[in-house]
């Protein structure tokens, strides 16, 4: 499992670990995971490295591998926009060394992590279904999102591999550390517990398909496991949209923060101001239904939070950076 050390990593693992899995092997480099995050189980391996690093490819090809889920990524779309170059070699390069290793090695099958927030463009109309792509990107991470499906394309097309390609929305939920960089839920549960306002970059108007991230895994094992997945791409998200006004408010409440909100200017790449997926194909390929209450999911995080606060308080990282979403707050 690349990228096994993340939220959605760690809480895969551990549902594998529980299915029966003899051995599950991380591969992650940490730019942005904690040791003090990973399950500490029986039957998981953690090898320190990076996607694009062949050393570290080859030690964890070198075993027996019956399943690769592709996971590692240099997330998310501010951070590729400041950095576009790492963003390529992560995304492009290390998703092409994994899907090349994985052929050499004659793995089954490969789960890759895709986003369904990125590749379908502003333009798409809702729900969003997958047979529509756009040519029409609006930062590096959404380029190199799409490269990899791409890449998956050609893998199973030319070399008959089976590859499932899962397209998240919004994840959320228990294990994603706040910082700079990262998603707006655990950023704004961190500001609330920290009594700062929550910072709305644009329009407080505007709305996500959150999923909690325990649908996420109940979904990548149906895709690592059901024959109907092979060589297909579809949805796992909520079907429900939350406004982020309402979540910022929900989480003031849930958190006793008196600090509000505050209204920032939008960021020149973000082009949605709505999120909607379809999760019909994946209902009728593998059985998937999204079951988690946003509500419920909410407090499960922040109860994560509450259980975990000295090391996300430790860990949070909001450097000066270059980034407009948290620039005022930094310092403070």
């Amino acid at each position: 499992m690349t990228g096994g050390g993340g939220s959605i990593g760690t809480n895969l693992v551990r549902a594998l670990v529980k299915e029966g899995a003899r051995m599950v092997i991380i591969l992650d480099d940490f730019s942005a995971a904690y040791e003090w995050n990973i399950p500490s189980q029986a039957g998981v391996m953690l090898v320190r490295g990076s996607v694009a690093d062949d050393v570290a490819l080859k030690r964890v090809f070198n075993e027996s591998v019956d399943l690769v889920f592709h996971l590692a990524a240099f997330f998310a779309n501010q951070n590729s926009v400041d950095y576009p170059e790492r963003d390529l070699m992560v995304n492009g390069m290390g998703t092409l060394k994994v899907l090349e290793y994985s052929r050499l090695a004659r793995v089954p099958r490969l789960v890759y992590a895709s986003s369904g927030c990125s590749i379908y463009g502003h333009e798409a109309p809702l729900p969003l279904r997958e047979d529509y792509m756009s040519m029409h990107l609006t930062t590096p991470y959404q380029i190199t999102k799409m490269l990899g499906e791409l890449y998956a394309n050609f893998f199973s097309h030319h070399y008959d591999m089976k590859i499932v390609k899962t397209r998240f929305f919004n994840s959320y939920g228990p294990g994603e550390v706040p910082g700079q960089y990262r998603n707006v839920i655990p950023n704004f549960i961190y500001w609330a517990m920290m009594g700062k306002p929550l910072q709305i970059t644009g329009n407080p108007d505007a709305t996500r398909d959150f999923c909690y991230v325990g649908d996420l895994v109940d979904g990548l094992l149906r895709a690592g496991y059901f024959d109907a997945a092979a060589g297909q791409e579809f949805n796992l998200a909520s079907e429900r949209e939350i406004r982020i006004g309402t979540l910022a408010e929900m989480i003031n409440e849930a958190t006793g923060n008196k600090a509000g909100v505050e209204i920032v200017a939008k960021r020149k790449w973000d082009t949605k101001n709505r999120l909607l997926a379809s999760v019909d194909r994946a209902r009728n390929l593998v059985g998937y239904e999204p079951s988690t209450r946003f509500e419920d999911g909410l407090q499960q995080t922040i109860r994560w939070f509450r259980d975990n606060w000295d090391n996300i308080r430790q860990c949070a990282s909001f450097g000066p950076g270059v980034s407009s979403a948290v620039r005022s707050v930094v310092g403070r």
